[in-house]
């Protein structure tokens, strides 16, 4: 079979008149260029170049078959261009899982803008708050807040930096007084929801001299964030949300966050895959995508600047 290297050098020293300049072009010593035309000249029983110490030019078997030399390198590059401008593309399937209130709120948007640019790939999406749906549900990766407590998980940072807020809708502060102390809590209707496999009624902070951590209640939770972040706006208690879920609603004045100077629980955004072979370039573009509206987001209100430490 005839190799692609000695047509191209066959070519290069039929349009340069010269054998060694041809090997300079490709890199390659006189030696090894000789070797390669003979090999080719051997294959195909005809001699192509007729060579003296001072000229080269070409026979009349190789003036016939330059035509077709040049024609398949011609072929072969058109067809390596068409293999690297599919691998360019951004195709075929993404199967994510996200929480319930990111997903709905953030993500679906995004994931449109997403789409619009690389309109061959389809989405399948699943929204859910639980870490199993991982591994229940027909996703490759999955978007999640905390720590995965499984850690043979791969997690890669989206929002490494994100924590919860306390807020309420100023009609509830209005009715029931705005807490200013940790402790004032327990009079107030606090909005629950399943972190995990449990109800989240256990919430931690750090007002800057120790950690402070206190049981609290209310006369609801579900087992869906985005309902506890809706109960929070129509003025129903107070929430205890990630500020990625609750910023556009605090900035449209819906909610207020309470006790900004405290530095509230930690809720990284993380993308979670079983394994890096699950890291296709649809996945990483994404991924890459999903960490600047994040970043974003993050540094929307400039009175919240304890967030990012």
């Amino acid at each position: 079979m005839l190799r692609f290297d000695d047509l191209q050098l066959f070519v290069r020293a039929a349009d340069l008149g010269s054998l060694s300049a041809a090997a300079r072009g490709m890199d390659m010593s006189a030696a090894v260029a000789s070797a390669a035309l003979k090999r080719i000249e051997q294959q195909l029983g005809a001699r192509l170049l007729a060579r003296s110490t001072r000229s080269l030019r070409l026979t009349a078997e190789g003036e016939g078959f330059l035509e077709y030399a040049r024609a398949a390198l011609s072929n072969l590059d058109e067809g390596r261009r068409l293999l690297a401008s599919g691998q360019d593309q951004v195709s075929g399937v993404l199967q994510l899982s996200a929480p319930s209130d990111f997903g709905r709120n953030l993500l679906l948007p995004w994931l449109d803008e997403f789409q619009r640019e690389h309109p061959k790939l389809t989405v399948r999406l699943l929204l859910g708050d639980r870490i199993a749906d991982l591994f229940r549900q027909p996703v490759d990766i999955a978007l999640r807040y905390g720590e995965p407590e499984d850690s043979t998980l791969v997690a890669l940072p989206i929002a490494p930096q994100n924590r919860r807020v306390l807020c309420a809708a100023p009609s509830y502060l209005a009715r029931h007084g705005e807490p200013r102390q940790l402790e004032q809590l327990a009079q107030h209707n606090c909005l629950l929801f399943m972190l995990g496999s449990r109800v989240h009624d256990h919430w931690s902070f750090h007002d800057g001299k120790r950690e402070v951590s206190l049981t609290v209640s209310g006369d609801r939770f579900s087992d869906d964030a985005d309902v506890v972040r809706l109960w929070a706006v129509s003025g129903a208690g107070i929430a205890y949300k990630s500020w990625l879920d609750v910023a556009a609603d605090v900035l449209a004045g819906r909610l207020k966050v309470l006790m900004p100077e405290l530095l509230c629980e930690r809720a990284p955004l993380n993308l979670l895959c079983a394994h890096r072979a699950q890291l296709s370039k649809p996945v990483n573009l994404l991924r890459e995508m999903l960490a600047s509206q994040c970043t974003r987001i993050s540094s929307q209100f400039p009175a919240l600047a304890n967030l990012d430490h």
